[in-house]
């Protein structure tokens, strides 16, 4: 299916710190904004686009130092990232959205509404977590050595860990590609660790609950990345969000299971008043 339902406008968001970012958009009507994980691309959504951008003005962004966006002089923490999307709302006049946060993107998600709730209008959180765990540190501490001894290695495990195992022998280019760009370099592998660190240090559990709008927590009950009971652990610390739970899909069933996902996320926004 083509990622794009509606012409495709692209935009570059410069940042006081040198960082360019470069951000997609498709659609008109109530802004919607698309925030992918680890691997920090625009491109993670395609599958997603034809049917967001039906009834949203959809955006996604290459995250600082990932794919076509530059990362300037500023550390990558989650704050940051938090930091640049809300510069990409306000560069392209989007007083306020819907965010859709996958995976470390939903650790993004949680921080721009803590930051700025007045730019929020709700919160999808998909396979994510709100504060540091025994899985997420051995996981990603694992993760972290493999991607300097063997970063080859690091990114095909990340397909074969990442995507339902029955999908994924139907898509075999999503393998090639992560091989083709594999962080081999000591600049890109500087880059992915700065990430994973992050990602492991992320914890706003003493504060989420003030997230006072409308929530939605998703996740996969085969997802071997961030496991549902984590999906579990956030709707306890938010205590007033809905929380849905595919049977299968692995961790990235946005794009293995859209066909699913995109209803799931789209009728729940329709509830909103």
């Amino acid at each position: 299916m083509s990622s794009s339902a509606s012409p495709l406008l692209e935009h570059t968001v410069n940042l006081p710190d040198g960082a360019a970012l470069r951000v997609l958009e498709n659609g008109t009507g109530p802004a919607l904004l698309l925030i992918s994980g680890l691997g920090g691309t625009a491109n993670f959504w395609n599958p997603c686009i034809p049917a967001f951008s039906t009834h949203y003005r959809t955006l996604r962004l290459d995250q600082r130092g990932i794919a076509k966006s530059s990362g300037g002089s500023a550390p990558c923490t989650i704050d940051q990232l938090a930091k640049d999307c809300l510069s990409v709302l306000d560069q392209l006049n989007v007083q306020e959205t819907i965010l859709v946060g996958h995976s470390t993107g939903g650790c993004i998600a949680q921080t721009m509404a803590l930051l700025a709730p007045e730019r929020v209008r709700a919160c999808v959180f998909s396979a994510t977590w709100g504060k540091p765990s025994r899985h997420r540190k051995e996981l990603f501490s694992t993760r972290r050595e493999m991607l300097f001894r063997d970063p080859v290695g690091y990114a095909c495990s990340s397909v074969f860990m990442g995507h339902d195992a029955n999908w994924l022998n139907n898509n075999w280019t999503v393998l090639e590609n992560a091989r083709a760009n594999a962080p081999v370099t000591p600049e890109a592998q500087r880059i992915v660790a700065e990430r994973l660190d992050a990602l492991v240090a992320f914890d706003r559990s003493g504060e989420i609950h003030r997230i006072s709008v409308p929530k939605l927590i998703l996740g996969a009950r085969d997802d071997l990345i961030v496991p549902s009971f984590l999906q579990e652990e956030l709707e306890t610390m938010l205590r007033d969000a809905d929380l849905h739970l595919f049977e299968n899909g692995g961790h990235f069933f946005p794009v293995t299971r859209t066909n699913i996902f995109t209803p799931v996320v789209i009728d729940w926004l329709s509830t909103l008043s």
